[in-house]
């Protein structure tokens, strides 16, 4: 089995390709981190500001830091905020998705309008007045958990549709007839059916949230002592490296949060392949 998804995934070039480029930043900022570490590393001249060379592959920015053990270390840390808040935000809209769509009735009602107001509030606002409340308790986890406190909301919507569908099928009709209860035939039926979509929802919505730690980071509402790669951008912006020509400091962050963005991207749509009928090749 495990040899036809080699070959599936050779075949699906998106999936592949995704893959690759993710596991290959996740290895680059691993093996980096064991290289340098960010703490004590410091450029080897008097000079603060560096532009890159073998000692300094990245460069060094106006706080003497070695620019490539802040970017291992912010990959690291970004993609950690990704992950819990993106894992929290799935489990819960996924939550609210099957009880919603499989029960119907008042309890759909309730639970769609909820998530229909939800979607119209700009959500950025809402991360921006929740991390000034939370300002001075402000942690990488933390930060996390206020991103993931509005990241269920499209993966709710998106999940119901699915789930809509799925409970109208004979084989789940079967079920009920059988005498299974409603949570059983929920994560007995449903939900092995949706996996390959709820992977994909989980891979949008890690994306989703990478992007707005970074928005969060870049406005100075992150957390200043955490070197993510939106805190870099933020020093970057403070400091104008960008006017006074000092590449090197933004070109680093911004490429690899393209890499990790094209990733994810590519992952999605081969787990759509998955996930389609209409798209689904034979394994």
């Amino acid at each position: 089995m495990s040899l036809r998804w080699l070959n599936y995934i050779g075949r699906n070039r998106e999936l592949g390709v995704g893959l690759a480029l993710l596991f290959g930043m996740i290895a680059f900022a691993v093996i980096g981190g064991l290289i340098v570490d960010p703490q004590n590393a410091r450029p080897l001249s008097a000079r603060v500001l560096q532009p890159p060379s073998w000692v300094l592959p990245f460069g060094s920015d106006r706080q003497g830091r070695n620019l490539f053990a802040v970017i291992t270390t912010g990959t690291l840390l970004t993609l950690r905020i990704g992950l819990i808040a993106g894992i929290l935000g799935v489990s819960v809209g996924a939550a609210v998705a099957f009880v919603a769509a499989y029960y119907g009735g008042w309890v759909d009602s309730i639970l769609r309008s909820i998530v229909d107001v939800g979607l119209t509030v700009p959500n950025l606002m809402i991360l921006i007045v929740v991390a000034l409340t939370i300002r001075q308790g402000m942690t990488v986890n933390v930060m996390a958990l206020v991103i993931a406190s509005l990241a269920w909301l499209y993966p709710a919507r998106t999940i119901r549709s699915q789930v809509l569908t799925l409970r109208e099928r004979a084989y789940v009709q079967m079920a009920r007839l059988s005498g299974t209860s409603g949570p059983g035939i929920m994560f007995k039926e449903l939900m092995p059916n949706l996996l390959p979509y709820l992977m994909a929802s989980l891979v949008g919505s890690v994306s989703a949230a990478i992007l707005a730690s970074i928005g969060l980071d870049v406005l100075g509402l992150g957390v200043f002592e955490a070197p993510t790669l939106g805190m870099t951008l933020y020093w970057v912006n403070f400091t104008g490296a960008v006017i006074n020509g000092w590449w090197w400091w933004w070109l680093a962050p911004i490429v690899v949060v393209g890499i990790l963005c094209i990733a994810l991207f590519l992952i999605s749509i081969g787990l759509d392949e998955i996930a389609n009928p209409r798209l689904r090749r034979q394994v």
